[in-house]
């Protein structure tokens, strides 16, 4: 069954502010940079600077649905709940069994619903970083005005902080730092989201059974951290694939993440090269 996760839109604008004060109350050379109680003067100087959540460290896959299609290989036309085109059909129908493991599987449409884990860090102040340690693949999410190259199986991310009304940025300290591998604390949330739109890909698979999504296809993200009870940190991500060719309509799903305290479990294993 096909899930659709409506994205968080509302804010709580007094308490995101509480918190965040609290936070730089607690680091005195923040509160003197930007002056105690006065908002920040200017733009941000860097996307990193800027995030309203954190993101860094290692994370796990917690496959909570759609288990049949994530945890093992389905069986050679298994496409239910993919809004697949007659075109779409036909071609998932033509898939090789011998594939199986294919890198196609790991293009970035189909990347986040894997039973993986990512390890997130900041590459420089304005590029964000995803690793996978299931297919060793790599996604680069620009905030700045790199522009596309090539298509590729992880294509051309397009990233911004997409924040709600009165929300700040978190306080610089213990955050993942750029060009780094630190994972840093775990920061209180201080409102925001983060929106990925990604272009420019070559093509792949949205199951291992080869599902396909086409060159033409498009994906949006919207990544949300979020805290639960036990007191664990979480992050839910939103991806939307739209493709002329082989959809009939947007295939959502919604996978989820639990952060890990360090990368002791951290074992990459490749895929297979496409051909």
């Amino acid at each position: 069954m096909m899930h659709a996760i409506l994205r968080p839109t509302a804010r709580v604008t007094t308490l995101v502010a509480g918190v965040a004060l609290a936070c730089l109350a607690a680091q005195p050379g923040l509160l003197a940079q930007r002056g105690a109680g006065a908002p920040a003067q200017g733009p941000p100087a860097s996307a990193w600077a800027a995030a309203p959540i954190d993101l860094t460290g290692y994370w796990v896959s917690i496959v909570n649905e759609d288990w049949r299609w994530r945890m093992v290989t389905p069986p050679k036309g298994d496409t239910a709940s993919v809004p697949l085109n007659p075109r779409g059909t036909q071609a998932a129908a033509a898939w090789d069994p011998a594939t199986d493991g294919s890198c196609q599987a790991y293009g970035m449409a189909g990347l986040m619903r894997m039973p993986t884990r990512l390890h997130i860090t900041w590459a420089d102040d304005h590029t964000l970083k995803i690793e996978t340690d299931n297919g060793e693949q790599t996604r680069l999410l620009h905030f700045d005005a790199a522009q596309p190259g090539p298509k590729s199986l992880q294509g051309f991310s397009r990233a911004e902080w997409d924040r709600g009304e009165g929300s700040v940025p978190l306080p610089l300290a213990g955050r993942g730092a750029p060009g780094g591998g630190n994972v840093g604390r775990v920061n209180p949330r201080a409102g925001g989201d983060l929106k990925v739109m990604t272009t420019d890909l070559s093509g792949g698979w949205l199951r291992r059974n080869g599902v396909p999504y086409s060159a033409d296809a498009t994906v949006t993200e919207y990544f949300d951290r979020f805290p639960v009870p036990d007191g664990s940190e979480w992050f839910a991500v939103t991806t939307i694939v739209h493709d002329p060719m082989y959809l009939q309509q947007d295939f959502i799903t919604s996978s989820h993440f639990r952060r890990e305290p360090d990368g002791a479990k951290w074992a990459p294993t490749p895929c297979k090269a496409t051909t």
